[in-house]
């Protein structure tokens, strides 16, 4: 009897081995979570005040590009950027939304636009595009990141409605 005790004692010392599991490292975890997460989407996009009710994620993206497009649309509206260029129907602007919640405005001009003077684009939409109203930046796992997206800008001719 006690040798079949001991014999117990030593097979359950010895059976803890096969249940031991090998723990990753924290490297590993890390390198794996880095892995799944898609770096070319945000979780939430960048939002103004009047979009922030919205709860669909691709609703509230469209709100917030409708906004922005109409805001600097009125912003260079007021402005002779469509009597100094009657031609140029529609200019794209690339928006960069920074974690602090500033923005910078570059407009895009295709290769081939030689006959525009960017310089003097450049300028007015830096001059005119100041004041917006507060924007949200976009998160990522909850931190604010940095966001680019180009909105193509309607001009308007003055006196042609």
């Amino acid at each position: 009897m006690k040798q079949f005790f001991l014999f117990l004692i030593l097979l359950s010392f010895n059976s803890c081995q096969y249940f031991e599991k090998q723990v990753p490292s924290e490297k590993e975890l890390l390198q794996k979570e880095l892995k799944s997460i898609n770096w070319k989407e945000v979780d939430e996009y960048p939002s103004v005040a009047n979009c922030e009710k919205i709860a669909d994620k691709k609703q509230r993206q469209q709100c917030f590009f409708q906004v922005m497009s109409q805001l600097i649309q009125e912003k260079l509206d007021i402005d002779t950027l469509s009597i100094l260029y009657p031609e140029l129907d529609t200019i794209e602007v690339k928006v960069t939304v920074f974690p602090n919640a500033t923005m910078k405005f570059e407009p895009q001009f295709p290769k081939d636009s030689v006959a525009y003077d960017t310089i003097k684009i450049d300028s007015i939409l830096h001059a005119r595009l100041v004041d917006f109203p507060k924007i949200n930046p976009a998160l990522k796992r909850g931190l604010p990141v940095k966001t680019q997206f180009i909105l193509p800008v309607i001009l308007k001719a003055k006196g042609k409605e």
